[in-house]
């Protein structure tokens, strides 16, 4: 199956994806990428382990994404303050199966420091085919 993978994100090797990077204010969207949804099938339910205000490390767990599948750790793909949580998509979890790249957003960071070892998407489009 062919999954979308937008040329204007960047992608962490465990699947999130990072939007904004060029932003002045530094502050960018995070969430997981189609193929992540689509592996996991139908996503019933989302955790995070921090709230606005906290910090998160890049390739840090810092949540768990539940579906009726298995229980995956959600990474953060920057390290940075958590500016907004997507209350939408912790009350609704499935949004993200539905529009993983837009409504489906999970968080916002305002990135501390230069982003780690981002993939850009013909990158990640390899890495998906390979596995």
């Amino acid at each position: 199956m062919i999954v979308s993978v937008p040329e204007q994100l960047r992608y962490s090797e465990e699947h999130e994806w990072v939007a904004g990077l060029d932003n002045e204010d530094r502050v960018v969207t995070i969430g997981i990428t189609a193929h992540a949804a689509d592996a996991l099938g139908e996503i019933v339910y989302l955790e995070l382990h921090s709230g606005e205000g906290d910090t998160v490390e890049a390739g840090e767990p810092c949540g768990e994404v539940e579906s009726t599948k298995s229980v995956s750790d959600l990474y953060s793909p920057v390290s940075g303050e958590i500016t907004a949580i997507n209350q939408a998509v912790v009350d609704e979890p499935k949004v993200i199966n539905d529009d993983p790249y837009g409504e489906g957003w999970i968080f916002k960071v305002r990135v501390e420091g230069e982003p780690g070892d981002l993939l850009d998407a013909e990158a990640y489009g390899k890495l998906i085919e390979e596995s």
